[in-house]
């Protein structure tokens, strides 16, 4: 069976699978929980009824492959992430396993063998919504989850982490072990396809690009700010200490340090959300005494991040003496920075060239999983798919015709890997 003459069966994966985990406004596949197990289940069943063998790692991720593809002494990785964040869109993730599984049909169906065998990972836990924390299922696979992760708690449900991985199968004991759950020598290569997450290719009208690198980031879920909660009419400002000042005055120079480092070329991108004040002092005439927010920075540049990362806690200590006040941080997490392997960037630009298809070589501000498989050393590359209407939201709209373009390219990758 040709790739093209596939385009039915990645339409009805699409559909079967937002159906499955529509909300009413956008998909939810929570990380270790039902959205994204019910797409485990609902692409296990797929794979059985297209013969191919399936299997879960100890981590709880799936691997698909033709049969006997799982004894191969050597084998190219291709997978992506199952889960999604609250109310998310169809493809983000989900993309990528689906191109994965039509190139193994259409070898299963008589094409031409890959010299090196494939096999299609299906991650648990990319996304950091759930728990914030990200990388969870290919995280564990390098020894990368801990302790203190495995007791962080589910957004909705306080569930820890460890209970959410426990039931959905996972060898909780050596992931705390932070033991290798993998061969890395037998993985010669990860390969990604992802839909891309913001608006740059459409903007040139490029239906496809070869991702350069992946920023890495530098996060704290919850900073609070704690202050005096007062009478908001009797307190002069002198001897004020509000906490919502103290938090607008940081974001203020958080922003003003970000675009002057813009300015001398640094490679930077800051957000801070999820603003809050204690809900059981909310009163419009009550000074605020507590505040909450998240921050993150993310740069291509480790170094960069760290600068930055130390501007700010320079600039807390600073708001923290001239208005009495103190700021609180969780813990700190810290996702490096990835470069895409030269010669695997070559073999996509080639096959992106074979589909006769506008692309360019591009960076990912996004996270994903071939960043871990980078910098554990096995030669990764990525492939972007446009999107529009960006991602982390209901609204993506990835053109299918792109997808197809986006399959085509990646098997003749796999084709060109020896």
């Amino acid at each position: 069976m040709s790739l093209p003459g596939l385009r039915p069966m990645a339409e009805k994966l699409f559909s079967d699978v937002r159906e499955l985990t529509f909300d009413g406004v956008g998909v939810t596949r929570q990380s270790y929980g039902r959205g994204e197990s019910d797409t485990a289940d609902y692409l296990r069943a797929f794979a059985a009824s297209e013969g191919l063998e399936v299997r879960a790692d100890r981590a709880a991720n799936l691997v698909f492959g033709l049969p006997q593809t799982a004894a191969a002494s050597a084998v190219t990785w291709c997978g992506s992430h199952i889960d999604s964040v609250p109310q998310g869109g169809n493809f983000d993730g989900y993309a990528g396993v689906v191109a994965g599984l039509l190139c193994l049909v259409a070898q299963k169906a008589g094409g031409t063998p890959y010299a090196r065998p494939l096999e299609v990972v299906a991650f648990r836990g990319e996304e950091s919504a759930w728990f914030g924390k990200a990388y969870m299922g290919s995280g564990a696979l390098f020894g990368k989850v801990s302790e203190s992760d495995l007791a962080l708690k589910q957004r909705s449900t306080g569930e820890s982490m460890e209970a959410c991985m426990r039931r959905c199968g996972a060898d909780v004991e050596a992931i705390r072990a932070q033991q290798p759950l993998l061969d890395k020598a037998r993985i010669k290569a990860y390969l990604e396809l992802h839909i891309e997450q913001g608006p740059v290719m459409v903007a040139r009208q490029l239906p496809l690009a070869v991702v350069s690198g992946i920023r890495g980031n530098v996060r704290h879920n919850r900073v609070v700010c704690h202050g005096d909660a007062q009478h908001s009419g009797v307190v002069p400002r002198w001897l004020r200490h509000d906490a919502m000042f103290a938090v607008a005055d940081l974001i203020m120079r958080i922003d003003e340090h970000w675009r002057v480092l813009l300015e001398r070329g640094t490679d930077l991108v800051v957000t801070t959300g999820i603003v809050s004040t204690d809900p059981a002092e909310h009163s419009i005439s009550r000074i605020p005494g507590q505040v909450s927010f998240s921050l993150e920075a993310r740069s291509k540049s480790t170094d960069a991040l760290e600068a930055f990362y130390q501007l700010v806690r320079a600039e807390c200590g600073s708001i923290e003496r001239e208005r009495g006040v103190r700021f609180e941080f969780d813990r700190r997490l810290l996702s490096d920075p990835a470069t895409m392997d030269e010669k695997l960037c070559g073999v996509l630009s080639e096959a992106c060239a074979a589909q006769e298809a506008a692309f360019e070589l591009i960076p990912s501000g996004a996270g994903h999983d071939a960043s871990l498989f980078a910098n554990a050393g096995i030669p990764s590359g990525m492939l972007f798919v446009r999107n529009q209407n960006g991602s982390h939201n209901p609204h993506e709209a990835m053109d299918i015709e792109d997808f197809m373009l986006g399959v085509g390219a990646m098997d003749a990758a796999f084709a060109r890997l020896k």
